[in-house]
């Protein structure tokens, strides 16, 4: 094994249920994968890597959840004869089990299971949590056509069937319930034992495209689907699903179903397709220019079909409109491909985010096969699109979606170079995620592949920080990323003493700057927009006017220090404001 290799076994595959299975030699990824995602790109043989480490794990994951549940007393299916239909179904249609397995709702439910066991995480009664089990081997033996008969957990009134939908069961209580459901021929049968006035229910399981009618033909009435998110010909074809049903789409706790409305999930579909068509301009043109032929996919760019699920969330109307920008997404280290995002009202916006986050399935999925870095967890750091400080993994994730998002911006500005939005975005990125980097491996604590990861960042950074960008979205840029960073030492900072010291209980504070600055103001008027406009001295006099009537705003008083110190560059004062602002705050409090 070479330093770049890892300990992760391979194993057989999970359909065959006995406790001890041999496994494979460990996985060794060559060098020339590492080295292509250490750019912040990637291949589709890295990809594939990728994901191999990551169904590695998923089978440990199993193997040591079923060992866990052997003793668990349970009202439902017992998980050996639940995971022996698995078993059957696969025998049948491995290709199926295996996708349904591998799902990112399978290791969000796995790891948040595994957590309840080691206390560290809640929600419904164990047996109905560890139930979920039972409804896979449902969805298992729907694939396969197999038969089978099994007790099943109800939530909510309802049959979750993983990756396509809910069966509904009319007059079931809420809390968890003990149903029976019956497979054969690819349709389920579900009953409640012991209440003879509750009805049967079937259906034939399917999902449906987002923007038809929601009962697909023979699907039945009480039948719930997920909607699936068209890809174009030009990726491949295929679907994502748009999933707003299953309890473990969130990034830990089971949380309800919030079910889209017919307009909010058509209006998904047209904007992914046009996230999609912005991508795919450059996405699929194969190897970054000028990088070589073997490096594949340069930074900010995406193969659409590696995206697996997307959970809309905090929206299930399409009235009120959306921001122009993503308010809220995230992603699981559980659920490789998949990822939470608010609907914004663009195309560009929905673009980036499902840039940003894939980057985050990635170096996930780099973290579960290589330490990376010895973190000590200490919340101290800062980063430039946070309003808290971060611990050492926290900018480790930040600096390799960052770099991703500042090659995004970098394609936009390809595609037109006349626009000030994208010229500003990627100087600004550019520059924020290298302070990242640099704090990164200035730390002492990166091992070995940790620092050539970091260290190949730094240099697809340094390499685009050479690159022309125009003046005035280059000096924006700067502007903004110096208003973060002041505004955030003077929240999170105590400035007496030599060196500053974190202040305890610092309140979180909404950046709205970041997209404030983005485009130059035709005609400015507050304090904010004379900056942004290249009017230090205008800005200044109405800051101050601002500081006279609420002298202790933070975001008022970072707007100050740096108008201030670009209206006197040499003076050592507006510097050492500007250098460490708390210090200015301490004086004026005194």
């Amino acid at each position: 094994m070479n330093q770049h290799g890892t300990t992760t076994h391979g194993m057989a595959p999970p359909y065959r249920p006995e406790p001890h299975r041999p496994t494979h030699p460990p996985l060794t990824m060559p060098d020339h994968l590492f080295a292509q995602l250490a750019t912040g790109g990637h291949s589709a043989e890295a990809l594939a890597f990728l994901e191999r480490g990551e169904r590695a794990r998923r089978l440990l994951l199993l193997r040591t959840l079923l060992d866990r549940l052997d003793a668990l007393s349970t009202p439902l299916t017992p998980p050996a004869r639940a995971w022996a239909v698995v078993t059957e179904a696969a025998g049948v249609a491995p290709e199926a089990v295996e996708r349904l397995l591998l799902a990112p709702g399978t290791g969000s439910w796995l790891g948040h299971v595994l957590r309840r066991s080691h206390g560290t995480s809640s929600g419904p009664p164990m047996w109905a949590e560890a139930g979920h089990l039972c409804a896979l081997a449902v969805v298992a033996a729907v694939h396969a056509g197999t038969t089978a008969d099994l007790l099943v957990p109800l939530m909510d009134g309802a049959l979750h069937l993983p990756a396509l939908g809910r069966l509904r069961v009319p007059g079931v209580a809420p809390h968890p319930t003990v149903g029976r459901a019956r497979v054969s021929g690819g349709e389920v049968t579900v009953t409640v034992p012991g209440a003879p006035g509750v009805p049967a229910v079937r259906c034939r399981p399917v999902t449906v495209p987002a923007g038809s009618p929601e009962v697909a033909a023979g699907a039945g009435p009480h039948w719930l689907p997920l909607r699936t998110l068209a890809l174009p010909a030009s990726a491949g074809g295929g679907t994502v699903l748009l999933d707003d049903l299953d309890p473990y789409r969130d990034l830990d706790e089971p949380v309800p179903a919030e079910r889209l409305d017919d307009e909010e999930a058509a209006a998904w579909q047209r904007l992914f397709e046009e996230a999609l068509v912005l991508l795919g301009a450059r996405s699929g043109d194969g190897p970054d220019a000028g990088r070589g032929p073997d490096t594949g996919y340069g930074p900010g760019r995406l193969v659409p079909a590696a995206v697996r699920v997307v959970v809309p969330w905090g929206r299930t109307t399409s009235t009120p409109p959306p921001p122009p920008f993503v308010r809220t997404s995230a992603t699981s280290g559980d659920a490789y491909g998949a990822m939470v995002v608010s609907r914004p009202a663009t195309a560009v916006a929905l673009a980036e985010t499902l840039v940003h986050e894939f980057q985050h399935s990635k170096l996930a999925a780099l973290l579960h096969l290589f330490e990376l870095l010895d973190d000590d967890r200490a919340e101290c750091h800062y980063a430039p699109w946070r309003p808290d400080p971060r611990h050492l993994t926290g900018l480790l994730h930040g600096a390799y979606a960052f770099t991703a998002v500042t090659g995004f911006w970098r394609d936009r500005l390809a595609d037109d170079s006349g626009s000030p939005t994208a010229a500003y975005h990627f100087a600004l990125r550019r520059l924020q995620t290298r302070v990242v980097v640099r704090t990164l491996l200035g730390s002492g604590r990166l091992t070995a592949p940790g620092r050539r990861l970091v260290s190949g960042l730094a240099a697809t950074l340094d390499g685009w920080l050479r690159e022309p960008v125009d003046a005035a979205a280059l000096a924006r840029a700067r502007t903004a990323a110096a208003l973060h960073r002041t505004e955030w030492r003077l929240r999170n900072l105590d400035g007496p003493g030599a060196r500053p010291r974190l202040r305890a209980g610092a309140l979180s504070w909404a950046d709205t700057r970041t997209h404030a600055f983005a485009e130059p103001p035709a005609a400015p008027r507050t304090a904010d927009e004379y900056l942004a406009a290249g009017d230090p001295a205008g800005a200044v006099v109405r800051y101050a006017d601002m500081l006279a009537r609420t002298p202790d705003d933070p975001a008022t008083l970072a707007g100050w220090i740096v108008a201030r110190a670009a209206l006197h560059p040499g003076r050592g004062d507006a510097r050492r404001a500007l250098a460490r602002p708390e210090l200015l705050t301490a004086a004026t409090e005194g």
